[in-house]
């Protein structure tokens, strides 16, 4: 084999596996929050929010995750420059959402003698602008790069652009879906009771997760 070759085949794998990890990340970050908050720490009760899980026992899980992803996505090239670069403004994105952590307004699952810690409303707000953008880059990726292709367009490509178009109005659909509740707060207390930030969240990131395992060829890999 080439040297040349080689060195393609390197990083065909090293950008594959990274879309993989990246995918599976966001896929696991609801689940084991949820499930770590109940076997873990003993918490009767599904937060309102993904983000709200800072504030919990569950809050260094949920920062690692986040910090992962926004490391993945600083590793991650792809084939072309603006990949990189994409991954580069996700990354950041990923980054600040992490460090700067939601705004408490919910009952939250504490251990005894626990107070959440307070953080300005500024602080609550960079966060949530900053996790809008980074599912909006995600779903850019989905819609605009992984549609993207560079050689004979195969009928298995064609069935992978159609999950990333899914998956990216799934992301923006979820995104806006979240407009009324906070255009309404009289009405939280009703969108709390099912749940409706976490489930948009998980809705979202299970799209771009399972985006991002398609695009790492996990699914409907070309044979």
């Amino acid at each position: 084999m080439l040297a040349s070759e080689q060195k393609n085949n390197f990083y065909l794998i090293h950008f594959l596996t990274l879309r993989k990890i990246v995918g599976l990340l966001g896929i696991v970050l609801p689940i084991v929050l949820v499930l770590g908050s109940i076997f873990l720490f003993h918490c009767d009760q599904v937060e309102t929010s993904i983000s709200n899980y800072y504030h919990t026992n569950m809050g260094n899980v949920f920062v690692g995750i986040i910090c992962a992803f926004s490391v993945f996505l600083f590793a991650y090239k792809g084939p072309q420059k603006i990949d990189g670069i994409m991954g580069n403004i996700a990354g950041t994105f990923g980054a600040i959402a992490a460090i700067c952590p939601t705004t408490i307004k919910d009952d939250i699952c504490l251990p005894n003698g626990m107070v959440p810690a307070s953080h300005p409303n500024l602080i609550g707000i960079i966060h949530l602008i900053s996790a809008a953008l980074f599912f909006l880059t995600l779903a850019y990726f989905s819609l605009f790069l992984f549609t993207k292709t560079s050689g004979i367009i195969t009928a298995q490509k064609l069935r992978r652009n159609k999950v990333y178009k899914v998956c990216g109005y799934v992301m923006i659909g979820c995104i806006l879906l979240l407009i009324p509740y906070f255009a309404f707060p009289s009405m939280k207390p009703q969108f709390n009771s099912y749940k409706y930030v976490f489930v948009l969240e998980t809705l979202a990131l299970w799209a771009f997760g399972f985006s991002w395992l398609t695009k790492g060829e996990a699914i409907l890999k070309d044979k």
